[in-house]
C-alpha cells in the first residue's frame, strides 16, 4: 500500500511555474539595463515625454488665440468704398455751363483704428470721379488737399462719453483672454501633479508586487525542496506517506500563489510603463530593475508643517485657479456696473452721399444719448456678477481650508506608516525566528509539516505586510509634496538632462508668450 501511495505521488503530473507573458508590441524594455529604477527616473519621465502632458501643455496656444481673437476688435482695417450716381441738376444749379445731366462719384480709401478705452478713429482719400471733374467750370474744396486736386484728406472716428469709456465688452474679454494664460498654466500644473503622484503611486504599487513575488517564490523553492527531502524520508519508513501528500499540496498551493504574483508583477509593470515614455513609445520596466526600499526619513517638524501648510495656499493648482476666477468675476462686475450708466456717444465724420463731391465734402457731427428707465438688464448683470464674487469667496475659504486638511492629512499617513514599518520589522524577525526554530523542531521529528508550512506561510505574510508599509511611507512622503503644491512645479532640470532634453519637455509644450504680434 506505501508503494502504491508512492507511485502514485511521484506520477503526479507536476505543473511548471509560468513565465512571464510578453507581449512584443507593448515591452518595450531596455534588455541590456542593469542600474535600477527609481522614483526620480519616474517623474522626469513624466516631465519630458508624457502625452497627456503634453496635450494640456497645448491649452497655451489655445490661450494665445483667444488674446488673438480678442485683439481683433481693434485691429486696423483698411475699407475701400465706391459709389457712383447720376444727377439732373437744373434744379441745383444755375450756371451756364453746367450740363442739366451729371454723373458724378468718389472712392473712399479708409483706415480705421478702433482702442481698448472705447473710441476708433478713421482717416481717408477721397477721389473723386465723373463729368465735370476735368473741367474748370467744376470748384474743388482746397482744405486738405489731396495728390490729385480731384482727392481731398478727411477724417472721422466715434468716441464713449460716459457707458462703454474704458469699460466696454470689448475691453473686458481682452482682459479676461489675458488670463486665460494664467489659467493654461494652471492647467499645465494640475495635470502635472496628478501625473506625478499617479506615477509615484503607480510606481511604489509596482515594487510591492516584485518583492511579493520574490518572497513568493523563495517560499515555494524551500517547499519544493523539502518535498525531496520528505519524499527520502517516505522511502525509509521514517514519515507517513501521507506527509509525502501533504507536503506536495503545499507546493501546489504555493506554484499557484507564485503563478498568480507574477501576474500581479506583469499587470503591475504595464500599469507603470504608462508613465515611462520613451520615442513615443511606453517603456515596460523589468522586475529586476526594482530597487530596495528606502529607510525612514525625520518626520516634518510643527514649523515645517506651517510652512507647508502655507505653501499649499499659494502653490496649488486649486488654488491658484479661484484666484483667476476672482479677477475674471471682477472684470464682469465693473462691466456690468458700467452698463448703468446712460449712452453718451459723440460721432463725427465725412457724409457718405456722392452728391456731396459735387458741391463739395460735407460733414457730419452727432451726439446720441440713450438711457432704459428701469435698468432691469444692467442690475440683473451687477446682482449675478456679486453673487458670483460670494460664492468664489466661500469656495476659495473652503478650499484653503481643505489643502491645509491635505497637509495634516498626509502628515498623519507618514506617521502611521513608519510605525507599521517599525512594527511590520519586529513581526517579520519573529516570524522568522519561529520559522526557524519550528524547522529545526521538524528536522529533530519533534514536528509535523503542517506546523512548519503554517510558519512558512506566516513569514510570507509579514514580509508582505513590512513591504506595503514600506510602500505605504514612500506613498505618504510623496503626499507631502503633493499637498504642499511642490509636485505641479516642473522637475528639476538637472534631473531632467538625465534622461532627456529639458528644452523639449512636454510640461513646456505650446506658447508660453503672450497672444500678441
Amino acid at each position: 500500500m506505501i508503494a502504491l501511495v508512492l507511485a502514485i505521488v511521484t506520477f503526479l503530473p507536476m505543473t511548471a511555474l509560468a513565465e512571464p507573458v510578453i507581449d512584443s508590441s507593448a515591452l518595450k524594455a531596455q534588455s541590456t539595463r542593469t542600474a535600477p529604477l527609481t522614483i526620480d527616473e519616474v517623474l522626469a519621465r513624466i516631465e519630458l515625454s508624457h502625452p497627456l502632458l503634453r496635450a494640456m501643455g497645448a491649452e497655451r496656444a489655445k490661450a494665445r488665440a483667444k488674446i488673438l481673437k480678442a485683439l481683433a476688435a481693434w485691429e486696423p482695417t483698411f475699407v475701400n468704398h465706391t459709389m457712383t450716381e447720376r444727377y439732373q441738376t437744373w434744379n441745383l444749379t444755375t450756371a451756364p455751363k453746367i450740363q442739366d445731366g451729371l454723373t458724378a462719384g468718389f472712392v473712399d480709401t479708409t483706415l480705421e483704428v478702433g482702442h481698448p478705452w472705447g473710441f476708433r478713429v478713421a482717416s481717408g482719400l477721397r477721389t473723386g470721379f465723373g463729368d465735370g471733374t476735368n473741367q474748370g467750370f467744376v470748384a474743388f474744396p482746397p482744405e486738405m488737399l489731396g495728390f490729385h486736386h480731384t482727392q481731398q484728406f478727411y477724417l472721422g472716428g466715434s468716441f464713449h462719453l460716459l457707458r462703454g469709456l474704458m469699460v466696454n465688452d470689448e475691453n473686458a474679454q481682452f482682459q479676461q483672454a489675458e488670463l486665460a494664460g494664467p489659467q493654461a498654466e494652471i492647467k499645465v500644473a494640475q495635470k502635472r501633479q496628478d501625473l506625478y503622484l499617479a506615477g509615484a503611486v503607480q510606481y511604489w504599487d509596482w515594487q510591492v508586487a516584485v518583492k511579493q513575488a520574490e518572497m513568493v517564490k523563495r517560499a515555494l523553492a524551500v517547499a519544493e525542496e523539502r518535498l525531496v527531502q520528505v519524499e527520502g524520508l517516505a522511502k525509509g519508513g521514517r514519515v507517513a506517506p501521507l506527509d509525502v501528500i501533504e507536503v506536495n499540496q503545499e507546493v501546489q498551493k504555493r506554484r499557484e500563489a507564485a503563478i498568480a504574483a507574477q501576474r500581479k508583477v506583469e499587470y503591475e509593470q504595464y500599469k507603470l510603463s504608462l508613465f515611462l515614455w520613451e520615442n513615443g513609445e511606453p517603456v515596460t520596466p523589468r522586475p529586476e530593475w526594482a530597487p530596495e526600499f528606502q529607510g525612514e526619513t525625520p518626520l516634518p517638524t510643527n514649523e515645517e508643517v506651517a510652512a507647508n501648510k502655507v505653501a499649499a495656499k499659494e502653490d496649488r493648482p486649486e488654488v491658484r485657479d479661484l484666484y483667476i476666477e476672482a479677477k475674471l468675476n471682477n472684470i464682469d462686475i465693473k462691466l456690468a456696473k458700467n452698463k448703468l450708466l446712460p449712452t453718451l456717444d459723440l460721432e463725427g465724420g465725412p457724409t457718405p452721399g456722392a452728391a456731396d463731391w459735387i458741391v463739395g465734402i460735407g460733414y457730419r457731427v452727432g451726439l446720441h444719448a440713450e438711457m432704459p428707465l428701469f435698468q432691469r438688464e444692467a442690475r440683473g448683470k451687477v446682482m449675478a456678477a456679486e453673487v458670483s464674487q460670494q460664492q468664489l469667496a466661500l469656495k476659495q475659504h473652503y478650499t484653503e481650508q481643505q489643502v491645509s486638511f491635505d497637509v495634516d492629512n498626509w502628515l498623519s499617513a507618514q506617521v502611521r506608516a513608519r510605525d507599521r514599518v517599525t512594527a511590520g520589522t519586529e513581526a517579520l524577525r519573529l516570524a522568522k525566528t519561529l520559522e526557524e526554530g519550528e524547522r529545526r523542531r521538524f528536522n529533530m521529528g519533534a514536528s509535523t509539516v503542517l506546523f512548519v508550512n503554517l510558519r512558512e506561510r506566516a513569514v510570507v505574510e509579514s514580509a508582505y505586510q513590512l513591504y506595503r508599509a514600506q510602500a505605504d511611507y514612500a506613498v505618504a512622503r510623496g503626499g507631502m509634496l503633493w499637498a504642499k503644491g511642490a509636485l505641479s512645479k516642473p522637475w528639476p532640470t538637472e534631473s531632467l538632462a538625465k534622461y532627456g532634453d529639458p528644452l523639449t519637455a512636454a510640461g513646456l509644450n505650446g506658447y508660453k508668450q503672450p497672444g500678441r504680434d
